[in-house]
C-alpha cells in the first residue's frame, strides 16, 4: 500500500466513527490533519487524544455553512469527506435534514474544494445506492432505484462529484461503504449500527431484536478495510482510478442470524451467560435492502485493494475494543 506523508488533509466528520479512525492513521503517517465537525453525531472523545498533537487542527463547524467549508479547505491538499447524516430510518423520519446535510452540505464541500484548488476529493458513498437492484454481487455500474431518502442523497452525491470533475476538473473518488464496523462506533441511540448495538445489548444481557426473520444478509466490513481504501484513494497515481466509484467491502456476506451467532460466540469467553441470551424478531424496516454483497474486483484492479479483515477476523479485533469500552 502506498503511503501518504507530509500532506495537509481535511477530514470532514472527523470526530465520527470512520472519520476519527482516518484522522488517527493520517497523523501516524506524518500528515497535518484538519477535522471539521459539528458534533451532531461525532464524539469529542473520539478525537480527544489528537487535540495535543501540533499537526491536528479542529474546526468546529457545519458543512451546511459554506464559510465553514471554505475555512476548512484553505491550504489543504486532499479532502476525505465523511460528514453526513447516516441511517435509512433517520432519513425516513426526517428527510429534510438528511437532504440539507447530505446534499446541500456535500455541494458546499465540493464548491469549497474546487475554489481551494484541492488535488483530490474522496467521499463516503453508500451501498444503499444499489436500491432495489436484486443482482448479486453488487457491481458498481449496475444500480437500481433508491429505497429511502438517505439512498437518494448518496446517489446525488455521486452525480454531483461526476459533474464537478467534468465541469471544473476536480478529481473525485466515491467509496461505497458496506456496513462498516469497528472501534469507536457508537452503540447508543435510535439509529445505532447493528453490530455495536447488538454487542452492547448482549453485554447488558438484553435480547437483540432482529428486523425480519434474520435471513437478510450483509457484507460486513471491518474499519481497517475502509482505512486501506481511503489511503489507496489518496495515494494512487493511476489516472484510470480517479473520477469513479468503488465498493468498499470484504466480498462475503453473512445473514443477521449468522451475525448474532458469531457475536455470541465471540463474547462468551468474556461472559459465559451471553451464549444463552434469546434473540427476538420484529417487523422488517422500511427501506431495508434484503441482501448486500459487493464485488470488489474494480477496487482490486484499479487501486490494488486487498482487504485482509473478514467478518470473523474483524470481530476478533473489534470485540476486544467493544468489551473494554461498552461495559
Amino acid at each position: 500500500m502506498s503511503d501518504v506523508k507530509n500532506k495537509t488533509i481535511l477530514v470532514t466528520g472527523g470526530a465520527g466513527f470512520i472519520g476519527s479512525n482516518l484522522c488517527e492513521v493520517l497523523l501516524q503517517k506524518g500528515n497535518k490533519v484538519v477535522c471539521l465537525d459539528n458534533f451532531s453525531t461525532g464524539k469529542r472523545k473520539n478525537i480527544q487524544e489528537f487535540l495535543s498533537n501540533e499537526n491536528f487542527t479542529l474546526i468546529e463547524g457545519d458543512i451546511r455553512n459554506l464559510k465553514d467549508c471554505k475555512k476548512a479547505t484553505k491550504n489543504t491538499d486532499f479532502v476525505l469527506h465523511q460528514a453526513a447524516l447516516g441511517s435509512v430510518p433517520r432519513s425516513i423520519a426526517d428527510p429534510i435534514t438528511t437532504n440539507e446535510v447530505n446534499i446541500s452540505g456535500f455541494l458546499n464541500m465540493l464548491v469549497a474544494a474546487r475554489d481551494a484548488g484541492v488535488k483530490r476529493f474522496i467521499y463516503a458513498a453508500s451501498s444503499s445506492t444499489y436500491g432495489d437492484s436484486d443482482s448479486l454481487p453488487k457491481v458498481e455500474d449496475k444500480i437500481g432505484k433508491p429505497l429511502s431518502p438517505y439512498a437518494i442523497t448518496k446517489y446525488v452525491n455521486e452525480l454531483y462529484a461526476d459533474i464537478f470533475y467534468k465541469t471544473y476538473g476536480l478529481n473525485t473518488i466515491g467509496l461505497r461503504y458496506f456496513n462498516v464496523f469497528g472501534r469507536k462506533q457508537d452503540p447508543n441511540g435510535a439509529y445505532a449500527a447493528v453490530i455495536p448495538k447488538f454487542v452492547k445489548q448482549l453485554i447488558d444481557h438484553e435480547s437483540p431484536v432482529i428486523n425480519g426473520d434474520g435471513e437478510f444478509s450483509r457484507d460486513f466490513t471491518y474499519i481497517e478495510n475502509v482505512i486501506q481504501m481511503n489511503l489507496l484513494s489518496l495515494s494512487t497515481s493511476n489516472p484510470e482510478a480517479l473520477n469513479t466509484v468503488y465498493n468498499v467491502a470484504y466480498g462475503q456476506r453473512a445473514t443477521l442470524n449468522e451475525l448474532v451467532s458469531a457475536l455470541k460466540s465471540s463474547l462468551s469467553p468474556f461472559d459465559k451467560n451471553i451464549k444463552n441470551i434469546d434473540i427476538k424478531y420484529g417487523p422488517v424496516r422500511d427501506g431495508d435492502i434484503p441482501h448486500s454483497l459487493a464485488s470488489i474486483d474494480k477496487a482490486k484492479k484499479l487501486l490494488g485493494y486487498n482487504p485482509i479483515f473478514s467478518l470473523k477476523k474483524g470481530l476478533e479485533e473489534a470485540i476486544q475494543w467493544y468489551w473494554k469500552n461498552l461495559k
